[in-house]
């Protein structure tokens, strides 16, 4: 093999394993050659100046905006993370982030959101190998959406959590949105709603997905809101609830979301919110000011823009 071409194969399986976050596996199968000679490739790539890890000490600057975040917002701690250059790439980090800081928590009973930063999370963890955590059971926050997206397949999400963790999964068999007033009553009377409920009740750990608004999927919020919405100016979204720039959540008699009670996710003791690459300062801060998150995973910038101009 030409030299050129050996360097452009080696360039491949390096942004195979770095920007895309394919494990050695993967690249093996999708390459046609052994896991042991992708580890070797990777180990070129850096020899060769492909790769090229720097490791800066940046724990004094994010630990202030931590200590900031803790008096403005009154969160107890979390995770930051810098800026990888490219939001998919940055998520990854946010995704390794979350699962450290579960990790940090302790185990128990885990509560489990919907939306991109989980389904991020979820998709990094599947990638590791299944072992036994501290997490004796996983549940969804909220029921199923039917868009084609596995972000919002909560069940889906519950069983690949669970299975990594090798946990007990409890699984919603609901709707995210019933149809009517009279559906959502009936569907909470069902013992399947009922025993997640009572799971719901004893959580340890929530992770919570922070949303833009609006955004796409909008979750039927013309349906749920009519002009609610606007006329609260809606910032930001945490799991299927809507909050203003004060952190004032909105309600609607219309709402006829299946999700986890505000007062019981007010009760659990560790909820981490979950702030994705794209999400903005605004709808950031509106969610720290809801009270109900206690532990932040977010871009570091992110936070310092909402401390900086809503703190």
């Amino acid at each position: 093999m030409a030299r050129e071409d050996k360097l452009q194969r080696l360039e491949l399986v390096a942004r195979l394993y770095h920007e895309e976050g394919l494990n050695q596996a993967d690249i093996a199968k999708r390459l046609g050659v052994s896991r042991p000679f992708v580890s070797r490739m990777l180990s070129e790539a850096r020899e060769v100046g492909i790769v090229e890890i720097t490791i800066r000490s940046l724990a004094p600057a994010y630990l202030a905006s931590l200590q900031r975040a803790k008096q403005v917002f009154g969160v107890q701690g979390g995770r930051l993370v810098g800026d990888a250059g490219e939001d998919a790439l940055t998520n990854q980090w946010l995704g390794d982030a979350a699962l450290e800081l579960v990790d940090d928590l302790g185990g128990g009973r885990l509560g489990l959101g919907w939306g991109q930063m989980i389904g991020v999370t979820v998709a990094t963890l599947e990638r590791r190998p299944a072992a036994r955590t501290r997490i004796t059971d996983v549940a969804p926050l909220v029921g199923n959406r039917g868009v084609p997206i596995r972000n919002y397949h909560s069940n889906e999400n519950t069983r690949v959590f669970a299975q990594q963790c090798k946990a007990r999964p409890h699984f919603l068999h609901t709707p995210a949105l019933a149809e009517t007033r009279d559906e959502l009553d009936l569907l909470k009377q069902t013992a399947n709603y009922r025993a997640v409920y009572a799971e719901w009740e004893r959580l340890d750990l929530a992770l919570a997905n922070i949303g833009n608004h609006p955004s796409t999927p909008d979750f039927a919020s013309v349906a749920r809101y009519g002009t609610l919405l606007a006329r609260h100016r809606a910032v930001g979204r945490l799991i299927a609830y809507f909050f203003d720039q004060s952190g004032a959540i909105i309600h609607s008699e219309n709402d006829y979301a299946i999700q986890i009670p505000l007062e019981i996710l007010e009760k659990c003791p560790r909820v981490i919110g979950l702030c994705a690459a794209n999400v903005s300062p605004k709808a950031l801060a509106g969610a720290l000011r809801t009270g109900l998150i206690t532990h932040l995973i977010a871009p570091r910038a992110t936070l310092d823009a909402a401390l900086q101009r809503f703190g």
